[in-house]
C-alpha cells in the first residue's frame, strides 16, 4: 500500500508541480491550435477580443462602438460586437488562458503577489502594457496570433515576426537592466 501511495504521489506530483517538458507543451498547443482552427474556422488569436472587450465596456457607458471603422467597415468584427461576450470564441479563449495560467500558478506554489518597488517601476509597466497593446492591435496580432498562427500557417509575417521579437526582447532587455533593475 505504502508504494502505491508513494507512486501516486509522485504521479501527482510530476503533473501538478514539476515543470511540463517543452516538448509536450509544443505538441498539446499544436493540438489545441488544429482543434482551435476546425472549430472556429480562424487561426487561433487574441487581441481582437480584447478590441471587443473594450467597445463592449465602451457600449455600456452609452458610447457606439458599431460606428467605428473597426467595426463598421468589418462584417466579422460587427458580428462579434452584436454577438457578445459568450458568443466570442476569442473572448472564450483569452478567459481560458487567464485561468488556466493563475491555475497552473497556484499548483506550482509560484503564485506571488509582489510590492510595486517605485513610482518608476509602475510607469514602465503600464507605459510597456500600453505600448505592447498597441503593437499588437497595428500588427494584427500577438505573439500567439502573428507568431504562433503565423508559423503554422507557414505565412511570411510570422517568420518576420520570428527575428523582430528576438531582436526586441535584447533590446528590451538592455533597457530593462540598465534603467529599472
Amino acid at each position: 500500500m505504502s508504494q502505491l501511495k508513494e507512486q501516486t504521489s509522485a504521479f501527482w506530483k510530476a503533473v501538478l508541480k514539476d515543470p511540463m517538458p517543452y516538448w509536450l507543451g509544443a505538441i498539446i498547443l499544436a493540438f489545441l491550435n488544429v482543434i482551435h482552427f476546425a472549430q472556429f474556422k480562424s487561426p487561433w488569436g487574441i487581441t481582437s477580443a480584447f478590441a471587443h472587450w473594450g467597445a463592449w465596456v465602451w457600449q455600456r457607458l452609452g458610447g457606439t462602438p458599431e460606428s467605428w471603422a473597426y467595426y463598421a467597415d468589418n462584417a466579422k468584427n460587427l458580428s462579434a460586437l452584436k454577438a457578445g461576450f459568450v458568443q466570442d470564441g476569442g473572448s472564450l479563449l483569452d478567459v481560458g488562458i487567464i485561468a488556466g495560467a493563475l491555475i497552473a500558478t497556484l499548483l506550482a506554489s509560484q503564485f506571488r503577489i509582489k510590492k510595486i518597488k517605485s513610482v518608476r517601476q509602475a510607469l514602465a509597466g503600464a507605459v510597456g502594457g500600453l505600448l505592447m497593446g498597441y503593437g499588437a492591435r497595428i500588427a494584427f496580432g500577438c505573439n500567439i496570433g502573428a507568431f504562433f498562427s503565423g508559423i503554422a500557417s507557414m505565412s511570411l509575417h510570422g517568420w518576420v515576426y520570428l527575428v523582430f521579437i528576438f531582436v526586441g526582447a535584447y533590446l528590451g532587455s538592455k533597457i530593462l537592466a540598465k534603467y529599472l533593475l
